[in-house]
């Protein structure tokens, strides 16, 4: 069980698994108006890519940290799932939706830390 109640590092884990792609972590815990304290973006190459991180990603938590997400959607289409844990929300996208939503320019004045991909 993790000791630590930052689960951070067992998402970034759980992506990396799955061979996810440019990761960014969005802190928004000064943003008064921000809904979450921090953001997970990441992406995969296919519609079975993303639901294979996403998937990833709430097994690894719960396996290593025992925490079960509030909520998750976007199986249906797999073109961007989301999965909430209170204070931490994964978003995972298809890159043209990505593109699309842009979700770390909405929060441009929040720290962002782009983690180098690995291959």
């Amino acid at each position: 069980m993790y000791k630590d109640t930052d689960i951070t590092p067992i998402i970034v884990e759980a992506i990396t698994d799955k061979k996810g792609k440019k990761i960014s972590i969005v802190d928004l815990k000064d943003i008064e108006t921000a809904s979450t304290g921090k953001l997970i973006i990441c992406q995969g190459n296919s519609t079975s890519q993303v639901s294979a991180i996403a998937d990833s990603v709430r097994d690894l938590v719960f396996e290593k940290a025992h925490v079960k997400p509030y909520n998750y959607d976007g199986y249906r289409n797999s073109q961007w799932i989301v999965i909430d844990y209170g204070d931490i929300m994964v978003h995972v996208f298809l890159p043209d939706f990505r593109q699309f939503y842009s979700l770390e320019s909405l929060w441009n004045d929040a720290p962002i830390e782009m983690l180098e991909d690995i291959d």
